[in-house]
């Protein structure tokens, strides 16, 4: 009976048994670079480009750009998972992430995040241009040193000042195709710099019981519901109204100012919304739309810049 049983139990091989967890561990490293956040912080960049050009940049700059700014932001996102792992360990929404799950040692994440950030830093300098990887090194340096390191745990502002990490990309964009930094790269920092607020903040409504376990001051946290709300608003307002001064300048045209006008009035409107109501389906709403608006933001900055309207 004995032999029998032994007989029935699967057996696994060596070999696939070792594939899978190669496999499990490729996965792992892939979650520490955040791949969602990189596709947007990309889609900025690359609309930075584009106006940069007034067209369809170089390809051979544009593949450097994406490469180095893939390369840049995961390595930030990497280095954020090794400082984090306390507060992602309390965290329920974080608490499965392979740093504060212990599948990937602290160390090993480090040394990753520190890697992908000096190869970032290699491409950029040697193919595209020394001021492209300076400021794709300082939006990583900010991010993990100023925001993830001191700001989020000391400040409800948090998110408001260490924002300007993720609004550095399409300023990236803009250094590539001309060397130089002029007023239209400074308008789309600004931009992205408004934006992250409300993005966040709604993201923060739905999570604030994990704030508050993890000890994070954001703003819901510190201040309530009431209050977030209504500085998730006011940052909306002033967020369009930046995107529609932008669509008067001669950097953009009428097909970039129709659709920030579309865009804008949607954003606000679903903000007066999660102001009135106060619902985590609200917030879930304009969180969501948050993303989309940026995307769709950049993406008609550079049909604008094909179409020249």
């Amino acid at each position: 009976m004995a032999d029998q049983i032994r007989l029935s139990e699967p057996v696994t091989k060596p070999g696939i048994g070792r594939a899978t967890s190669m496999a499990r561990m490729a996965v792992d490293y892939v979650t520490l670079t955040k791949p969602p956040i990189i596709s947007l912080l990309l889609v900025t960049a690359i609309g930075g480009m584009f106006l940069a050009a007034e067209g369809v940049p170089s390809l051979t700059t544009l593949l450097l750009v994406c490469i180095g700014g893939t390369l840049g932001a995961a390595g930030a996102n990497a280095i954020n998972h090794f400082l984090d792992q306390d507060i992602d360990a309390l965290m329920s929404r974080t608490s499965q992430r392979p740093v504060a799950a212990h599948r990937i040692s602290p160390a090993k994440a480090l040394t990753f995040g520190i890697a992908l950030n000096v190869g970032a830093f290699l491409v950029l300098v040697s193919g595209v241009n020394l001021l492209a990887a300076v400021l794709t090194l300082s939006a990583t340096l900010f991010y993990v040193l100023v925001y993830t390191g001191w700001l989020k745990r000391t400040t409800p502002q948090n998110i408001v000042i260490g924002g300007a990490a993720g609004a550095i990309p399409p300023v990236v964009g803009w250094a590539a195709v001309t060397g130089g930094l002029e007023l239209p790269a400074l308008y789309l920092f600004t931009i992205i710099f408004f934006w992250t607020p409300p993005h966040f903040w709604a993201l923060s409504l739905l999570i604030q019981k994990d704030y508050e376990r993890a000890g994070v001051p954001m703003l819901p946290v510190v201040v309530g519901t009431e209050r977030t709300v209504q500085s998730i608003f006011g940052y909306s307002l002033v967020l369009v109204a930046l995107t529609l001064v932008f669509g008067a300048t001669p950097a953009v045209g009428f097909v970039y100012l129709g659709m920030a006008a579309v865009l804008g009035a949607v954003f606000v409107g679903m903000a007066w919304q999660l102001r009135r109501e106060q619902t985590s389906r609200k917030a879930l709403h304009l969180y969501l739309y948050s993303l989309l608006y940026l995307a769709l933001l950049f993406v008609t900055m550079m049909v604008d810049s094909l179409v020249g309207v």
